[in-house]
């Protein structure tokens, strides 16, 4: 991914996941210099409803709002400033080396269907409910990214939205990844390792625990990924 995929992915991820998104919002507009009318005139809305996300007066925007707001963030910084903002930011792209591809759905995919299409088999409880859908996948590199997470870099696993599938491969027990997702207050929808070495009992309490289905694949990688990729098609 280029910067620009990779920062409207922080940026989303970031406002989606903040527990004050109309602060996080405004952080975001300022770094780009972007006046509030400005954006509105952008978005085609009332400068007023750019003022109220903002303050908290009116609900949190959707994701399709969000996804607008930071497309618009990203145009006029070219359009006005030639792209120097993004630039900035360069240095993000190494910062992705431990997700091997990420993947917005451009509808809902339950979670039956997914694992069903990835010979998936459900190590949690019967009473983990698989009644729910993803909007979305991250395919991780578990070593790598376990060894550089950190709170601040976490929300780029979830791109646009939680509601997706963390699947990590390159794991030996699993336990990492569970804690991991156990100590951030953002989960995913479901979590999937892809040939673990075996699968610690704790990684699959942590799990319960969250109440997060826990799904193993034996799967070769190349056509689990084609396999995620279609699910969207």
């Amino acid at each position: 991914m280029g910067v620009k995929e990779v920062l409207a992915e922080k940026i989303a991820g970031e406002i989606t996941l903040s527990p004050k998104p109309g602060e996080t919002l405004r952080k975001w507009r300022t770094t780009f210099n972007i006046a509030q009318a400005e954006l509105a005139h952008f978005l085609g809305v009332a400068q007023s409803v750019i003022s109220d996300y903002e303050s908290g007066r009116r609900k949190s925007p959707g994701i399709h709002s969000v996804k607008k707001i930071v497309v618009a963030f990203l145009e006029i910084d070219e359009k006005k400033h030639g792209g120097t903002v993004i630039q900035q930011y360069q240095f993000m792209v190494k910062t992705q080396d431990g997700i091997i591809d990420i993947m917005e759905y451009p509808y809902s995919i339950p979670v039956e269907k997914l694992i069903k299409e990835i010979d998936g088999k459900v190590v949690t409880s019967s009473s983990i409910s698989l009644d729910r859908a993803i909007k979305g996948f991250t395919l991780i590199d578990g070593i790598e990214t376990i060894k550089t997470l950190t709170s601040a870099n976490y929300p780029n696993l979830y791109g646009w939205s939680t509601e997706r599938a963390l699947i990590f491969t390159k794991i030996q027990f699993g336990r990492g990844p569970m804690i991991a997702i156990r100590i951030h207050p953002v989960k995913p929808s479901l979590v999937v390792y892809h040939q673990p070495g075996s699968v610690d009992p704790l990684a699959v309490q942590l799990a319960e625990r969250e109440n997060m289905p826990l799904v193993i694949t034996e799967m070769p990688l190349e056509e689990l990924r084609k396999k995620l990729v279609l699910l969207g098609k």
